[in-house]
């Protein structure tokens, strides 16, 4: 692993994680080039801003869970690759219903530089602290969609409330939101703005 880079279990330990790109359970539908391991990995100051970012969700009752952190470069180049192939169907109503897959780049879900790749972004949500319940959100991780753009019509006054203790917590800890997609946050302060690293997560 490159220096300054560490697992989020040891840099950040008490936040949980499900790395859905090293399981079957995400849009391509099977583990993703780059994910040998379900771990997250990201940048020392990723990890301390999360530190942070924890200790404030456990004051409104949350804990967080993340589910994406850095992402290789060839990771995001097997996105590009799937985004050609033919539909087949499985994953579609799921995570993309109303638009083709080749149109997730064109649209801002994907990207063909992602700034995952940067080590300092993040993918996330709330879960209830008393319950270990994930908080409803309107909708889950890559559903690409208007129904995940921050301020969507057509979510509940809970989820949306939800989505706004989420976007208030990463903020407030340094972070800024990315309007399609409210999972999706980056350190403001990120170390390497301009660096795509490509090392795999084993």
């Amino acid at each position: 692993m490159k220096d300054d880079f560490v697992f989020l279990d040891e840099g950040a330990p008490g936040i949980r994680w499900d790395a859905k790109y090293a399981t079957w359970d995400n849009f391509t539908g099977k583990p993703v080039d780059g994910y040998l391991a379900n771990r997250i990995v990201g940048t020392t100051s990723l990890c301390s801003a999360l530190e942070r970012a924890r200790e404030k969700a456990r004051s409104h009752g949350f804990g967080l869970l993340i589910w994406d952190g850095y992402r290789p470069q060839r990771a995001v180049d097997c996105f590009v690759r799937w985004s050609k192939q033919p539909e087949d169907g499985r994953t579609k109503q799921r995570h993309y219903p109303n638009i083709d897959r080749a149109d997730m780049f064109e649209m801002g879900y994907v990207a063909e530089k992602s700034g995952h790749s940067r080590g300092s972004t993040v993918d996330l949500t709330l879960y209830h602290l008393a319950t270990g319940e994930l908080a409803a959100m309107g909708g889950g991780h890559d559903l690409m969609d208007p129904i995940s753009h921050h301020g969507a019509h057509g979510v509940t006054q809970s989820e949306a409330k939800n989505r706004q203790y989420l976007r208030s917590i990463m903020e407030t800890c340094g972070f800024s939101a990315y309007a399609c997609e409210w999972w999706h946050y980056t350190l403001k302060d990120e170390p390497y703005p301009d660096t795509y690293f490509d090392f795999p997560v084993t």
